[in-house]
């Protein structure tokens, strides 16, 4: 009995065995013999870091894409695209098709139509002069033209940038090596810079889609947040810290912690701003660890802002313009992750020609009265000479758009 049991498992098992090898040599046979209408899009290329999906690029297709995703174009170079798509007859077909990532933008040079030095100047201007890229962390940098830092004259120059894929910038630009002008121990009697006023603000900016604020630091002195309140200040951004410069320790704005209590206590809304000097993905996330412990048990209703100026040293930290904003995203996908919001801060020509699209809001930096920024900003710094009861000194002004 029971070896005519196992007979009939193993007849059963065989049964099963021939009917999936018989369907998946039907299924084979399908795939082989099906119909497949794909017309792609010529030439079969895209631009650095465009937002494109499988589709873009198929002009005609009889049937339907399964998943059309978005391509990653964050790499320049052949791509294969494999896509999965369902045919009139209802067959499942693998397809791939090879797009190209191209980078047609040229390098930027920060510089005018002029530069100056003293004779007798050391500097190396392919050091100081901001060369970058929107994709090339080490596009090539070269001056054109013959000049002599120990020779007081006008040198007509060009500075030439080139990236990987070839794309050209040129400036021409007039070096002037200037005699030293001799000091003549006077000076002029200085007269008071203008100022601000934070009533000013509130009567022409405030609105039902507005709210007027301050970023403060330990460059204000004490605080008085009670004033700030009666005066009208609806929230602050406060510095919560830095390092000392590129390779510095941190360090905690000593008025930090006083200042967030007290905008607490008063129940001010708060966000956070830290002034960076990362120069890489793995610094900039650094930085933001430090800072998430340093704000852990205080109220921050607004975003942490990531403050990042030192276009300076830019030259020397290898960075794409690519590279230099994922550092910034990277450091605010920390604290999107922890719970809060988080938004680049930066001005308005740097916002223009530097930074990349990115996910956050924007807190724009522009002293001007109506700003010409056309890029979308959550936050705009408008001054940086304001007054208002409850601060000794300057402070920046800053409106919150709802």
């Amino acid at each position: 009995m029971k070896k005519k049991i196992n007979i009939i498992l193993l007849i059963i098992v065989i049964l099963f065995i021939t009917i999936f090898i018989g369907v998946k040599i039907y299924k084979n046979y399908q795939i082989k013999h099906a119909k497949v209408i794909i017309e792609l899009k010529e030439p079969l290329e895209t631009e650095f870091l465009s937002k494109v999906k499988v589709s873009d690029f198929i002009t005609n297709i009889n049937g339907k894409i399964v998943d059309d995703y978005e391509i990653d174009t964050k790499t320049i170079g052949a791509k294969k695209i494999k896509f999965t798509y369902i045919n009139d007859d209802n067959i499942k077909l693998n397809k791939e098709y090879t797009l190209t990532i191209k980078d047609t933008t040229a390098p930027v040079v920060w510089l005018g139509g002029s530069y100056s030095v003293n004779k007798g100047s050391t500097i190396n201007l392919l050091e100081k002069i901001m060369c970058g890229d929107n994709y090339d962390a080490n596009p090539t940098c070269e001056i054109i033209g013959d000049y002599d830092m120990n020779t007081a004259a006008t040198y007509p120059l060009i500075f030439k940038a080139t990236d990987q894929s070839g794309n050209v910038t040129e400036k021409k630009f007039n070096l002037y090596v200037n005699d030293p002008k001799p000091s003549t121990g006077s000076s002029k009697p200085s007269t008071p810079s203008p100022k601000t006023e934070f009533s000013d603000v509130i009567a022409n900016y405030k609105n039902e889609n507005t709210e007027i604020g301050l970023d403060i630091s330990e460059f204000q002195g004490v605080v008085d947040f009670n004033k700030l309140k009666e005066a009208g200040v609806e929230f602050v951004i406060l510095r919560a810290g830095s390092t000392k410069g590129i390779k510095g320790e941190y360090f905690v704005d000593s008025k930090f912690h006083e200042n967030i209590k007290k905008a607490n206590e008063a129940n001010m809304p708060v966000g956070i701003y830290f002034y960076s000097y990362a120069n890489s993905k793995e610094k900039a996330i650094k930085d933001a660890k430090w800072l998430l412990k340093e704000i852990k048990g205080y109220k921050v209703d607004l975003p942490i802002a990531f403050d990042w100026e030192n276009w300076s040293f830019y030259n020397e930290f290898n960075l794409s313009f690519f590279g230099l904003t994922d550092m910034a995203n990277s450091f605010l996908d920390i604290f999107k992750k922890a719970g809060y919001e988080g938004m680049l801060y930066s001005s308005k020509t740097y916002l223009e020609e530097i930074w990349l699209d990115t996910p956050y809001p924007v807190w724009l930096a522009h002293y001007t009265k109506q700003t010409s920024y056309k890029g979308n900003y959550s936050y705009w710094q408008l001054c940086s000479n304001g007054h208002v009861a409850g601060i000794n000194g300057d402070v920046d002004i800053d409106i919150r758009y709802k």
